[in-house]
């Protein structure tokens, strides 16, 4: 997993509220287990018209975002069905951080483990992210999760508040596996022992 520090980009502002999983990737793109590949499918409804051509009015069509590694979106980000293809295409997107006042609680719990940062604001701290966001070519953040502050192109800082445990996943790009992976020396040593003192199993 992709260990998360300091990431400065561009901020798309996506102001809408009840997003779900299914405008995040269509239900048509779930026919893979694999993480890559997914990107082309992220807000695919939105992004494209019906006949495959791009939707010029959809934020992340526009000149100024296409590029965008933030978003910053209305209430309630991820609800609906548990799929953790939402993160997978967000992330193959290239996607780093979503800044929202909530989050549904699985989609919240499956950023962290595919090496998204999803941050909760108070409404007036949206507010002014979402101005900042609405900048084009200027609307650059800084996400420190070190300091636990977000930096705004005119030098404005908020700060958030993380559980520490998922911290220190996304500070040293530990998922689920990796955090396994850390008792390899103890996972070793009881392997070890078992067949030591009982080589029938």
């Amino acid at each position: 997993m992709k260990k998360f520090s300091r990431h400065s980009g561009v901020a798309a502002p996506l102001p809408i509220v009840n997003v779900d999983t299914d405008m995040i990737i269509p239900k048509d793109y779930l026919k893979t287990i694999k993480r890559t590949g997914l990107g082309t499918g992220l807000f695919a409804e939105m992004r494209f018209n019906d006949d495959g051509s791009k939707n010029t009015d959809f934020v992340l069509n526009k000149p100024a975002y296409e590029k965008a590694s933030i978003l910053v979106a209305g209430d309630n980000f991820g609800c609906g069905s548990s799929r953790e293809h939402a993160p997978w295409a967000l992330e193959d997107y290239g996607i780093r951080c979503v800044i929202s006042t909530s989050f549904a609680d699985i989609f919240y719990n499956n950023c962290f483990k595919n090496g998204l940062l999803p941050i909760v604001v108070k409404p007036e701290e949206l507010e002014l992210l979402m101005d900042d966001a609405s900048r084009g070519a200027n609307a650059t953040l800084t996400v420190d999760l070190v300091t636990q502050e977000i930096h705004g192109p005119d030098g404005g800082v908020v700060k958030f508040n993380i559980d520490p445990f998922r911290k220190h996943c996304l500070l040293n790009g530990l998922d689920d596996i990796g955090l396994t992976m850390e008792k390899d020396h103890h996972i070793d040593k009881h392997e070890d022992h078992i067949t030591n003192h009982r080589p029938w199993h």
